[in-house]
């Protein structure tokens, strides 16, 4: 396992978001912070408190593009996250690994390690 990073979970559902939290401090990460909106996590990304992000794609309705492309500008790696029924990614976003939900902990361990370890590279 990897040491233990600060995780930014970005997603509009509450009970998916414990969820997720659940599982990220269950392998030993900490949570920096949960934004349910694209306003409230162009806030986070600005302070840059966090290792990683999980991206939910589509929040009440707004797509989360903005928010990765900061975090792109920034380097910070970040994760997709989509429950299916969205457009596909624009282009320059299409090789960011994805988690599909629901999300179990099997689906959310080997895509936060592998992305943190490559940025550990």
């Amino acid at each position: 396992m990897t040491l233990s990073r600060s995780i930014l979970i970005v997603e509009d559902e509450p009970l998916i978001a414990m969820m997720l939290e659940d599982f990220i401090l269950s392998l030993g990460h900490e949570v920096s912070g949960n934004c349910d909106s694209v306003g409230s996590a162009l806030k986070e990304v600005e302070k840059g408190t966090f290792d990683l992000a999980i991206l939910d794609v589509n929040l009440k309705g707004e797509s989360v593009w903005p928010v990765a492309s900061a975090l792109r500008d920034k380097g910070t790696p970040f994760v997709l996250a989509t429950g299916g029924h969205v457009d596909p990614p624009p282009v320059e976003f299409r090789n960011v690994p994805t988690i599909e939900k629901p999300y179990t902990i099997d689906r959310v361990t080997p895509i936060i390690e592998a992305v943190l370890a490559s940025a550990e590279q």
